[in-house]
């Protein structure tokens, strides 16, 4: 091939790559402040009351130390199957370890999307007669999701543009209900602290914990690997920046809220706590300008959540741990992929409650992430990683998984039953693929980096 010729390719090659650093924040933005911060409000201050923002505050610092392994092993492999591929690139002669992977991790982004949906539609109805009716809210959910596996689905950069406009528009909005909050205090936290007696360090981190599935979008940020330039610049640096804006927004929000509300309110109308909350304290514009922010965020993050992993499930199909038919493109777009999350996520709105579906997206993300810890780990030479940073993310993330099991045996014991279950389905499915990939592919094939 000519020099001209191998010129015009790589200009060629450099047009293709549709997302810049203002989409590959906008992602992970997208999939971080969305229902998160909607869902954990009034979950927090039924258990810790004030101490609110100080849980999520240190669920956001659980979640940087998390990213470190991840933006080590993202530059280092440069692969969108994210997650899953680091461990089966670390990992080759362990098939079913990397099934479990792709399995948990995939089924984690669908529980994300549930909760991301359902917010949405509590959000939705909050100002109407169907507020407390749960098939509405169900069939809203349903609606919200086909609405953006359409868009992922039409274009890579069509569905970049739609997410940047989302996001920074939710962002601005999200910080203007915070300062109106706050400028409408009710109380002052000294106050808040008095009454607050009984909140101990340990339940300050169980919630914590619990929080950590609102940071999770970091993560999709490396599912974009092949539509972005220079990943060894944009990974770390779109991460880490939409990591800080997600710690910010969250605990002003949560700040805000606590000031201007009664706890009660908040509470008792867990699923469009801040909607409700507003209502009362700033009237109906006041409402109205909360469930615009609401329907802007959990709409990002649905399409964000759905962009990214739906590449993790096509990826995962391609080295056959999942369906082969899920790994057909068209365009460089997932299809099949994105419409099996769809369809998945919606069965997960029709059988489970916000509660359960927010506490296994927990779960999944704090276990899959110990899991690239520890891969991260065991390469750490390769992949140019600090030890004492890479053990006290494992070892962070392990307390994690631990308080949310120590919470869930304690004072939800009923369920341990719905999440285990899911945990023995995901399991079962990994393994009879993981047995068949052994089949046809003995011995085990060793993957490489790319260069």
């Amino acid at each position: 091939m000519s020099a001209f010729k191998r010129r015009m390719n790589g200009i060629h090659r450099k047009r293709n790559k549709a997302l810049g650093i203002p989409e590959l924040i906008a992602i992970a933005l997208g999939g971080m402040v969305g229902g998160g911060i909607f869902t954990i409000l009034g979950i927090s201050v039924a258990m810790i009351g004030a101490f609110t923002p100080v849980a999520i505050a240190v669920g956001g610092l659980i979640a940087a130390v998390a990213a470190y392994s991840y933006v080590k092993l993202g530059v280092y492999y440069k692969d969108e199957g994210a997650s899953y591929a680091f461990y089966k690139k670390t990992f080759p002669k362990s098939p079913f370890a990397a099934s479990l992977i792709g399995w948990w991790v995939v089924f984690g982004y669908i529980s994300t999307i549930a909760l991301y949906a359902y917010t949405f539609a509590s959000y939705a109805l909050s100002s109407s007669s169907f507020s407390e009716n749960e098939i509405a809210r169900k069939l809203v959910a349903g609606l919200v999701i086909g609405v953006f596996m359409l868009i992922n689905i039409w274009s890579v950069k069509g569905m970049g543009k739609i997410e940047d406009l989302m996001v920074y528009s939710k962002l601005i909005i999200l910080v203007v209900i915070s300062f109106v909050l706050i400028n409408n205090s009710q109380t002052s936290f000294p106050v808040l602290f008095q009454d607050e007696p009984g909140v101990s360090l340990l339940h300050i981190l169980v919630v914590a914990s619990l929080t950590f599935v609102a940071y999770e979008g970091f993560q999709l940020v490396i599912n974009a690997v092949n539509d972005m330039e220079t990943p060894e610049k944009n990974i770390p640096y779109a991460i880490y920046s939409a990591i800080g804006v997600a710690i910010l927004i969250y605990v002003i929000m949560a700040s805000g809220a606590l000031l201007a509300i009664p706890f009660e309110n908040i509470v008792n109308d867990q699923e469009y706590a801040l909607a409700s909350g507003a209502g009362n304290t700033l009237g109906n514009w006041g409402t109205q300008l909360v469930i615009v922010g609401a329907l802007l965020a959990t709409s990002s993050a649905i399409s964000g959540t759905m962009f990214g992993a739906s590449r993790q499930m096509a990826a995962i199909a391609r080295d056959g741990y999942f369906p082969s038919f899920l790994a057909m493109r068209r365009a460089n777009i997932p299809v099949n992929a994105i419409l099996a999350m769809a369809g998945l996520a919606f069965c997960l709105v029709l059988v489970g409650s916000l509660r359960v579906i927010l506490e296994f997206g927990s779960v999944t993300f704090l276990l899959v992430s110990m899991l690239m810890a520890y891969a991260n780990l065991k390469i750490r030479k390769e992949t140019q990683s600090n030890t004492t940073m890479t053990i006290l993310a494992l070892v962070s993330l392990a307390v994690g998984t631990l308080l949310i099991f120590y919470y869930e045996i304690t004072v939800q014991p009923e369920q341990i039953v719905f999440i285990g279950g899911l945990y023995v389905l995901l399991t079962g499915g990994a393994y009879l693929y993981a047995k068949s990939f052994s089949t046809k592919n003995n011995p085990a094939e060793t993957d490489t980096p790319q260069s």
